[in-house]
């Protein structure tokens, strides 16, 4: 037997594969065992409803995707009442992703949603590459006092696991993981999307319809593994990993560079079986090699020189 199970801030996980925000939905009960996961996340939602971002969304790119969704949702209140209960229904920990304009919004969604009782974790989407947030001209996870700022407002309103998402287009992803930690974030989550575009050259058109998007899929794996190594020999929170996770090796590449526990994303579109199989790669992985649990492999890259962490 080996143990599986890892703890991010107060929210205990059977195992640490999670399914991403906006790659997954009830719908998929069909298609693999939802029960077997660690935790799901909910797409991100935000106070009011949201339209999103003009049509085409979605564009294949080399080894990965290209994606401009810009935050559809129906608002809180239809969440509520209408996708929490079917998301509970898989007996496994629901983490919601929210995104506002400020503090203020931020905050009210952590307090309704906590309220419920049906919430097991936040997820703060500081950084979706496909929307503007008020009056800024930046990513709120592109700055470090912004992002301090929300997990603050966040923190002070709510005791319940809060996780701070970050973005990768920054110079230095440790500088932004220490704001969150330092305002009170119990994790953060490591990558959002790369930015990035792609043109038909037949049309001379970009293929997104907001011309700008985010690259995900496994294209962006090694410079998301080079985040979390940074940023886990900066901060004590847990790290969860995510970034062109597609089978098992991907996620031990991660819980070596520090991840605690890992989030399974694009490879969805392309299997929805995808975290199911990393699971028992993983649990096989950790029985091949003779290791008892999973939390002594995190951050355990084998370095020739010390001084390299």
């Amino acid at each position: 037997m080996v143990n599986l199970s890892v703890k991010i801030g107060k929210l205990k996980l059977k195992n640490p594969v999670m399914v991403a925000s906006g790659t997954f939905g009830e719908a998929y009960d069909e298609l693999m065992n939802i029960r077997t996961l660690g935790a799901i996340v909910s797409k991100t939602i935000t106070l009011k409803a949201r339209t999103g971002n003009p049509p085409p969304r979605v564009a294949e790119t080399a080894s990965g995707m290209l994606n401009s969704i810009g935050l559809e949702n129906k608002g809180l209140d239809d969440f509520i009442k209408n996708k929490l209960p079917a998301l509970r229904k898989f007996k496994v920990p629901v983490i919601v992703s929210i995104s506002g304009d400020d503090g203020a919004e931020f905050s009210e969604l952590a307090k309704r949603l906590y309220r419920t009782g049906l919430v097991n974790a936040i997820e703060l989407n500081l950084s979706c590459p496909n929307v503007k947030h008020g009056k800024r001209d930046f990513l709120m996870a592109q700055d470090e006092k912004t992002t301090y700022q929300i997990v603050k407002a966040v923190r002070r309103s709510v005791s319940g696991t809060i996780i701070a998402k970050l973005s990768p287009n920054v110079t230095d992803i440790a500088k932004i993981a220490l704001s969150a930690e330092s305002a009170g974030a119990d994790a953060v989550l490591l990558v959002n999307t790369f930015f990035g575009m792609a043109i038909d050259v037949n049309t001379r058109k970009p293929k997104l319809g907001n011309i700008l998007g985010g690259v995900s899929g496994p294209v962006i794996k090694p410079m998301a593994l080079r985040m979390v190594w940074q940023a886990y020999n900066k901060i004590k929170i847990p790290i969860i990993g995510a970034g062109g996770i597609t089978n098992h090796n991907d996620a031990i590449e991660y819980i070596l560079c520090g991840a605690r526990a890992i989030q399974v994303g694009t490879a969805n579109f392309v299997n929805p079986k995808a975290p199911n199989l990393v699971l028992a790669g993983i649990k096989d992985y950790l029985v091949k090699n003779k290791i008892g649990d999973i939390n002594k492999l995190v951050g355990g890259i084998v370095l020739e020189d010390k001084s390299q962490r």
